[in-house]
């Protein structure tokens, strides 16, 4: 089969991907091969194949966004069969006996692993993941739609209730890529008012499409004071930003792995009066199914970039230059159109 490898970390415009031969993996007790069609690109392949966050195996084949059909089934699987549509994401195995574990915050688990870091990804046309980590997938959404709901949507569903949004407050949001752009229609689903920050005038366009109540650069004060945020853009020094725009009591969320330094921060400026900063580590499954039943029942408008399975440097390029609009995915093999 065809994959994507991360060779030597660096600069995606440097082409840290290469593509090669490797043979089909077999799935293993408890695992699925899926023969994979489409693949979201996430900013998290940005940091593993730039070296932000160093590989966890070598020459690993990144994406964690994947869709695809059941083309072989371990011992001892139940729920899936050969040819159903399923959804490998970033989290793909937690031990369910630490304390974290049993206390149903398996995101925090000391040995939990994720694909497309310790293991290999869905840049390639065959992928194997555990099936008590695979998900089934809300069926009005084409493989290319439904892919970025896999890290982009859990990610950013998990950040919201992370944010601790009032019902019925303000929003803001910092950053308006994959994963913004669908937290911004579950909080509006939800009754939400947001107002969205980001220094891309396509991502702002965007953004008033699909109902924003103000819109401004990354640097901008919103109207009003927010009761809740939300930082999408890798960018340390947008969280006092962020956290000088929150009302008393507000809390902002950060959703990213990966963050560049925060700078100092005054306490009286930005903390005090019991505003809060909270950071999202990875997600627990029952996230990844909230949002799966939550997309069946409200149709999110998702918007993607699609780009052959040939291109994927240029995938990762164009998000690190900023030059993608909504979310970027990879087309491996034949998709299906739901």
């Amino acid at each position: 089969m065809r994959a994507w490898e991360v060779g030597v970390p660096r600069p995606a415009a440097q082409s840290p991907l290469r593509l090669v031969e490797r043979p089909v993996p077999s799935p293993a007790l408890g695992d699925l091969l899926v023969r994979v069609t489409v693949c979201g690109v996430c900013r998290t392949d940005l940091h593993v194949a730039e070296g932000d966050l160093a590989p966890h195996a070598p020459n690993v084949v990144p994406g964690h966004e994947v869709v695809g059909r059941v083309a072989g089934v371990g011992a001892e699987v139940s729920g899936f069969g050969p040819g159903d549509r399923v959804g490998i994401a970033w989290l793909r195995h937690t031990c369910g006996e630490c304390r974290w574990c049993r206390a149903g915050s398996e995101n925090l688990c000391p040995d939990s692993r994720y694909t497309g870091w310790d293991a290999d990804g869905g840049y390639a046309e065959y992928a194997v993941v555990p099936a008590a980590y695979a998900y089934h997938l809300p069926a009005d959404y084409t493989d290319e739609q439904v892919a970025p709901l896999l890290c982009a949507g859990i990610i950013g569903y998990r950040a919201l209730r992370r944010a601790a949004l009032p019902a019925g407050g303000r929003l803001g949001i910092y950053g308006f890529g994959a994963s913004a752009h669908l937290t911004a229609q579950v909080a509006l689903a939800e009754g939400a008012e947001v107002h969205v920050m980001t220094r891309s005038r396509e991502a702002r366009d965007l953004a008033t499409a699909l109902g924003a109540a103000s819109v401004g650069d990354a640097h901008d004060a919103p109207p009003y004071p927010l009761d809740a945020a939300v930082l999408f853009a890798p960018v340390g020094e947008l969280v006092p930003v962020a956290l000088a725009a929150l009302d008393r009591g507000g809390r902002l969320a950060v959703a990213g792995i990966h963050l560049t330094d925060v700078p100092p921060l005054s306490y009286q400026r930005h903390l005090f009066q019991e505003r809060t900063l909270t950071s999202v580590t990875s997600n627990t499954r029952r996230d990844g199914a909230e949002l799966m039943e939550l997309a069946a029942r409200v149709p999110l408008r998702i918007t993607t970039s699609p780009y052959p399975f040939e291109r994927a440097g240029e995938a990762l390029a164009d998000l690190a230059a900023g030059r993608v609009r909504g979310a970027a995915v990879l087309q491996v093999g034949a998709a299906s159109e739901h």
